[in-house]
């Protein structure tokens, strides 16, 4: 393995540390549609940040798309709210208004903004270790590592500090409202750092992978374990095997790397559904046709 090929599997390890930190809430909360449609909706973020502000600098970004967020989940809860449409059917509304406001955002001002649409949404992450800053004293480091660095010390400062809140209001939504802990509130945060954390990965892999490093590693450790400490563990350590796993299948049949990625991270959902201890179809009908 190359020093690139090094810095590819490390900023998609990144990626899977960051969303594993989430996903398993999102899962658990069954919002796990409403995370895609945040992901989503976050680019007009990006192009309103370079229209007012001509920058693409990482933090104004960050708050432009996590303002987008805010957006789209309230704009969600107004049409629940209303009694008048589904939860599904809102998301569905919400979520696609945004992000054809930012595929025309993209389309129009695309010279001034350097933002390549298919990149946004597919990602090329070979192009990561091309890409780096200097953090003194010669040392480069690719820029996508840095950020995800930082983002995933802050999801995981805020799951420490929230644990106990984000477990109760995630389990329990009537107690946690009953003690005050505001679990519309603290889902919005949540959905927030999804925002944040989408964004931030969005030219390393794209907005499918980030999706699928959210929801499929988190689904895949929920048929694994009942614990969310563990549970969120494992969603971190399936990212990393996607991560690692995804790598050398793309290199072995030259084939997108994001996409092997995603795929290995698929394999190893279908593992856990077929062999899973408690809740795996084939341990299940084993246990059925086992003697008594």
């Amino acid at each position: 393995m190359t020093a690139d090929d090094l810095v590819i599997v490390v900023v998609a390890g990144l990626v899977g540390t960051a969303c594993g930190l989430l996903g398993p809430f999102l899962v658990l909360r069954r919002i796990a549609l409403l995370s895609d449609a945040v992901s989503h909706a976050v680019l007009p973020g990006i192009v309103a940040v370079w229209l007012v502000w001509q920058t693409r600098a990482p933090l104004p970004v960050v708050v432009g798309a996590a303002a987008f967020a805010v957006l789209c989940v309230l704009g969600i809860d107004a049409l629940r709210a209303s009694g008048l449409v589904a939860s599904d059917a809102a998301i569905a509304l919400v979520f696609p208004a945004l992000f054809s406001l930012g595929v025309l955002g993209v389309t129009r001002f695309a010279d001034g903004i350097h933002l390549d649409l298919d990149s946004t949404i597919y990602g090329e992450i070979a192009f990561v270790p091309f890409d780096s800053v200097d953090l003194g004293g010669g040392v480069g480091v690719a820029r996508a590592a840095v950020v995800l660095g930082v983002v995933v010390l802050l999801n995981l400062a805020l799951i420490t500090l929230l644990w106990k809140e984000l477990k109760a209001t995630t389990f329990d939504p009537a107690f946690g409202a009953t003690v005050r802990l505001r679990p519309q509130l603290l889902s919005r945060l949540l959905l927030v750092a999804v925002a944040v954390t989408a964004v931030s990965a969005f030219e390393a892999v794209g907005a499918i992978l980030v999706v699928t490093m959210l929801i499929v590693p988190a689904a895949t450790a929920y048929l694994l374990t009942d614990r969310l400490v563990v549970m969120v563990a494992l969603a971190v350590g399936v990212g990393w095997v996607g991560a690692i796993g995804g790598h050398t299948l793309a290199v072995a049949y030259d084939s997108s790397i994001a996409g092997a990625m995603g795929l290995v991270c698929a394999a190893c959902f279908v593992v856990a559904l077929l062999g899973s201890p408690k809740h795996g179809l084939l341990t299940r009908r084993l246990r059925r046709t086992a003697p008594a």
